[in-house]
């Protein structure tokens, strides 16, 4: 695996979604390692990174915490994931021996509907790079980002290379569900950000059923964006994780 450090502080993990890599958090790293040593690796099967040994998220999880295994990280962890890489942190908390607090963005595996309403295009079939750049801002008016003033040419190619380089088959994982499982496995606090627009969900529903009647648990849904929640509301998204992350862990017996 490939891993990427930033700052000094508490160690914060952040984990990529599918058909992404780290750049999934290119317009967050620098505000985040402001105060936290910040991990952001390439997942299996993504970017950089070599392909794991099967196509299963329990492969998936164990190869992560074994490359995070050998980084030198002494004490506690944080993690934030986004999309697929939601459910994959959700499922790294248990697994990892430290980790502290979550918090997932717009995650995958709730089980629940999507209310994607346009349809991507096939970008492997451009036939020059001017209609390879118009496929993928297609595809994320269609899928990531709400307010397609904010679709700019940092987030063209984010998007172009995470996918080009992607192999890992996440669809149908994600839709499988699992998520709510995996929290209450981890047991720790946890906080769910969905974007007002989020496709690849209905917040409201998804909130309530992880979240209400939780003390250790909280939502938030950040008015007028899209999925890619943290690169489309970024000052929205850091107040919540710093807010979120300055706060305490929960005593699960396995410290």
């Amino acid at each position: 695996m490939v891993w990427r450090r930033f700052g000094a502080g508490p160690h914060l993990l952040l984990v990529h979604g599918g058909h992404g890599s780290w750049l999934h958090w290119a317009h967050n790293i620098a505000a985040l390692a402001r105060r936290h040593t910040v991990w952001v690796p390439d997942l299996p099967g993504y970017g950089a990174s070599g392909d794991p040994a099967d196509g299963t998220l329990r492969t998936l999880v164990d190869t992560v915490a074994a490359g995070f295994a050998q980084l030198p990280v002494d004490g506690p962890v944080d993690i934030a994931g986004f999309s697929f890489g939601g459910l994959t942190a959700a499922n790294l908390a248990s697994v990892l021996p430290a980790v502290r607090r979550l918090a997932l963005l717009g995650p995958g595996g709730h089980g629940g509907v999507r209310r994607q309403a346009i349809d991507l295009v096939d970008w492997r079939r451009a036939p020059d790079a001017a209609a390879l750049a118009d496929a993928m801002r297609h595809n994320i008016a269609a899928f990531m980002i709400a307010d397609a003033r904010r679709i700019d040419a940092l987030a063209v190619l984010a998007y172009t290379e995470s996918c080009r380089h992607a192999r890992f088959r996440s669809k149908q994982i994600s839709r499988a569900g699992g998520l709510a499982e995996a929290l209450d496995r981890f047991g720790g606090p946890v906080l769910v950000i969905y974007g007002e627009h989020d496709v690849t969900a209905d917040p409201p529903a998804v909130l309530a059923a992880l979240v209400d009647g939780r003390a250790d648990r909280q939502g938030a849904i950040v008015a007028g964006a899209g999925h890619w929640v943290q690169y489309e509301a970024p000052d929205a998204v850091h107040a919540r994780l710093d807010d979120w992350l300055a706060g305490g862990g929960i005593d699960r017996g396995r410290r």
